[in-house]
């Protein structure tokens, strides 16, 4: 069984690889503006829900976020807990909004994930996230992330 989600592990790490490889590279071109972490969970049984807070740093500056978001092709529950970098950014109201992930993942017990995000506004994280639990997500997700006022 080990063997089996090893393999499965591997084969969506290659996947994700190369449908992320554009916002990644792209990013890397230019130094992070703004940093962040993160905690939340998720929970599926084919269709998953996403849900959290964070904080964002940006110009010395702290702004609080929520995240929540869906997905398919979904199994499993983690709890997350996670770092990253923000690059794009112009100013703090373009870190909100609707945020996509080129890319299949997979997490499992004790492990960790990379993921890059884009929203709307062209504004990308890198997310580094330790995941507890297992987890395995089939399908491009998205989250939806809010500024708290």
């Amino acid at each position: 069984m080990r063997n089996k989600a090893l393999k499965y592990y591997l084969a969506a790490a290659a996947v994700a690889a190369t449908l992320g490889a554009a916002p990644m590279a792209s990013a890397q071109d230019a130094a992070a503006n703004g940093t962040l972490t993160f905690s939340g969970g998720s929970a599926a049984a084919g269709v998953g829900y996403t849900w959290g807070h964070g904080v964002l740093t940006y110009n010395n500056q702290e702004y609080p976020f929520t995240v929540e978001g869906l997905s398919v092709v979904d199994v499993g529950v983690a709890s997350i807990e996670g770092a990253g970098e923000v690059y794009n950014l112009k100013n703090p109201a373009a870190f909100a909004g609707n945020y996509v992930s080129a890319g299949v993942g997979a997490t499992l017990a004790g492990g960790g994930s990379v993921a890059a995000l884009e929203n709307q506004n062209g504004v990308i994280i890198h997310f580094h996230s330790t995941t507890e639990g297992l987890k395995l997500n089939l399908s491009p997700g998205g989250v939806s992330v809010r500024l708290k006022q």
